[in-house]
């Protein structure tokens, strides 16, 4: 798999992986032009990235990183990376770890210290595998709908 920078024409295929599963189908209902109008905002805010995997020539992978600087922690530059996906063909097959080892490249190149992510508690599986990926379950998430 290759990993590479996302473009305009590759969002419908981000929109598939993230409703290919039993949370997304729920979600991701928004009319194409919206997420085509996030990607635009994405790529105008400079240090939030959509990243794709690419296997013969398809989109088969995602993931969304951004780059946070701040205060706590001695300054530290963080990573913050959501919305990864894998197309159901290529789990199972190392793509997974190699989408981390990818972003972990990344947050090293942009000088960060700290690598984060969430992950909805429902998904167990999830959690074994960023825990096999090194992560670790430090601290309790909260979210507040502001809709």
């Amino acid at each position: 798999m290759i990993f590479r920078p996302a473009r305009r024409e590759d969002v419908p295929a981000v929109v598939a992986l993230l409703a290919d599963d039993v949370l997304g189908r729920t979600r991701e209902t928004a009319k194409i032009e919206t997420y085509l109008a996030a990607f635009d905002a994405m790529a105008r805010e400079g240090a939030n990235h959509l990243i794709v995997g690419e296997h013969d020539g398809a989109v088969a992978a995602c993931y969304q990183i951004t780059f946070i600087s701040g205060l706590s922690l001695s300054a530290a530059r963080r990573a913050q990376i959501e919305g990864v996906r894998i197309a159901a063909g290529q789990r199972g097959k190392g793509a997974g770890a190699a989408l981390i080892a990818d972003a972990e490249s990344r947050a090293r190149a942009a000088g960060c210290t700290l690598l984060q992510l969430t992950s909805n508690a429902t998904r167990d599986s999830a959690r074994r595998f960023y825990e096999a990926q090194g992560f670790a379950a430090s601290h309790v998430g909260f979210k507040k709908s502001l809709l």
